[in-house]
């Protein structure tokens, strides 16, 4: 760093005399030796603006458990999917399988993974694309259009048809092996072309990769099922089965060709991504031959209204937010205003939407399901009810709340049905979506 100006004595010792004559700093001090800061910091009087009551309130299934993993976004999928088939059978209980779906997710990542190498086998590996696609390998997390792709291609099956495994419960371990594999395929791949490989020695290759990986994915997850019965007891404690199906079949029988109408669409409001565009991520994905990640950039009213225009017809919403900000777990709330640090520490925490974007503050992290609203005197919403995946003990029996001013700050992403969509929107879906680098904060798998 030229012209660098390091840390003085004296600069220090001004801040030192500073603090001790600083009374409120004092009382802080001693505060936070033995409380926690949310807990300190926390604005009592927000507590009206959490009551779990809501004018919209859909019934829906209860919370599932996605464990020690990133799956949020398979199991908020599943959860919105589920409630079409419970539908059917009048089912007050009832779980698609969330590991039939995560096993060929990772079986397709893998490949994607290795043809991402392939894709850039010429590049060194300190190339900014390659070393994204090295240090990132491959993960739990994913995103709305990798669900469909997974679904549309391998169907759909009861949890008792794919039960979870300890594995598929706690991925950290597993994920660290089959990384460190990955990495040692994509050195592997790198020196045969080096030594003159052509594209077919680096497909025979690849292929090879792909059935060691499977297998180590069998090993952990299951063996997914070719073919299975349906058995279901419903609200009424009567048994009934269905049998002979397959889990393309039974996808095709309850889901149809549902999810072809859904569009997913997002609230980024940097300058680098116009709204009434649309966008799509180089490098993130899942099947190779599938539909790439595909959002329709719009103005945070307009995602509230196609997302209240959903729940009022009856219909859940996927979406995805940054749960990392502003939350309480214990008791399943995440607002803004909730926490006054302001005041507690006598400092400035504001950062706009777009300045957390660009400078890295914050992020989509985290898929849900909305499930209801409340709608205030005017009509605007004043809070949402949110169907987690971290079970039935956090929340309220594993249900959460938003506040709207949250929802504004932290809410990134909708999965709407496209009938919602107003025309000049519904024109913008035929752009050609503008890409961006896989580094781009949209870019990022909700786990």
């Amino acid at each position: 760093m030229k012209n660098a100006a390091p840390i003085t004595g004296e600069l220090t010792q001004s801040f030192r005399e500073g603090y001790a004559s600083n009374a409120h700093y004092r009382a802080m001090a001693n505060a936070l030796t033995r409380n926690g800061i949310s807990g300190i910091a926390c604005d009592h009087g927000s507590l009206r603006e959490t009551n779990y009551k809501f004018s919209l309130d859909i019934k829906t299934l209860p919370a599932a458990h996605q464990q020690s993993t990133g799956r949020c976004w398979l199991f908020a999928g599943l959860n919105v999917l589920r409630e079409m088939v419970a539908k059917n059978y009048n089912l007050d209980k009832f779980e698609l399988s969330q590991n039939y779906v995560a096993f060929w997710d990772k079986y397709e990542k893998v490949n994607y993974f290795l043809e991402s190498v392939i894709d850039l086998i010429d590049r060194p590996v300190d190339d900014r694309h390659l070393c994204w696609v090295l240090s990132t390998g491959i993960q739990d997390g994913g995103q709305w259009d990798m669900f469909v792709n997974l679904v549309k291609k391998y169907g759909l099956a009861p949890k008792d048809a794919m039960a979870e495994t300890h594995q598929s419960g706690n991925t950290w371990q597993m994920n660290a092996l089959l990384n460190l594999k990955l990495r040692q395929y994509a050195a592997r791949l790198q020196a045969m072309y080096r030594e003159g490989a052509g594209a077919a020695a680096l497909q025979a290759a690849k292929a090879e990769m792909l059935r060691e990986a499977y297998a180590f994915l069998r090993m952990n997850f299951g063996s997914p099922p070719e073919a299975f019965d349906f058995e279901y007891v419903n609200k009424d404690k009567k048994y009934g089965v269905r049998r002979g199906f397959t889990p393309l079949s039974f996808y095709k029988e309850y889901i149809g060709g549902a999810l072809d109408d859904y569009v997913s669409v997002i609230n980024a409001p940097t300058q680098d991504k116009p709204y009434g565009k649309t966008y799509t991520v180089d490098y993130i994905g899942n099947v190779v031959g599938g539909g790439e990640i595909f959002y329709l950039n719009l103005e945070m009213p307009e995602l509230i209204e196609l997302t209240l225009k959903q729940l009022k017809d009856g219909e859940v919403v996927w979406f995805g937010s940054d749960v990392s900000m502003y939350g309480d777990r214990d008791s399943g709330v995440w607002n803004d205003r909730a926490y006054d640090y302001e005041s507690a520490f006598s400092m400035d925490f504001s950062l706009s939407k777009e300045l957390m974007l660009d400078y890295r503050q914050s992020a989509m992290n985290h898929a849900m399901v909305i499930t209801g609203v409340n709608l205030g005197a005017d009509g605007a919403p004043n809070r949402w009810k949110i169907q987690n995946s971290w079970g039935e003990k956090s929340g309220c029996e594993g249900y959460y709340l938003m506040s709207a001013s949250w929802f504004e700050k932290f809410v990134y992403q909708a999965v709407v049905h496209k009938k919602y969509l107003s025309a000049a929107q519904a024109e913008a879906l035929g752009q050609a979506p503008i890409r961006l680098n896989p580094w781009d904060p949209m870019g990022t798998l909700a786990i």
